[in-house]
């Protein structure tokens, strides 16, 4: 399986990484990719084409909310997960609107590994 995730703090990628490695399945392979902002995001998507992609929002240069919208749009089949701190309405619309697959705050990282291991559970904002 292939993992792209996108957020400014390498710290918080090694979290994540560290989170989905704990919970991961003997038989699974991962593979991770890794980049810092949604302009690298979009590139880096258009050239691994990731089974996941877990997007946090606030970055430079390009924001996850705009940046999954633009490869939503690509790449219709793209699984899109937003990693957040923000626990915001607005931002939660938003996501519901693009056709993200979930909304999960940073303190929820436990969360992540249950999703993209049932891809089938029901989309929770």
């Amino acid at each position: 399986m292939k993992i792209l995730i996108v957020d400014d703090s390498a710290r918080m990628r090694n979290m994540i990484k560290s989170m989905i490695r704990l919970k991961q399945k003997p038989e699974d392979t991962l593979e991770f990719f890794e980049c810092s902002d949604g302009t690298d995001a979009i590139t880096e998507y258009e050239k691994i084409h990731p089974d996941w992609l877990l997007m946090d929002i606030a970055m430079k240069n390009m924001n996850g909310l705009d940046a999954s919208a633009i490869i939503k749009k690509r790449f219709p089949e793209a699984k899109i997960i937003i990693i957040t701190n923000y626990d915001d309405a607005q931002f939660r619309r938003r996501t519901m609107q693009y056709g993200i697959v979930h909304y999960v705050l940073k303190e929820n990282l436990n969360q992540i590994q249950e999703i993209i291991n049932e891809p089938n559970l029901k989309r929770t904002f």
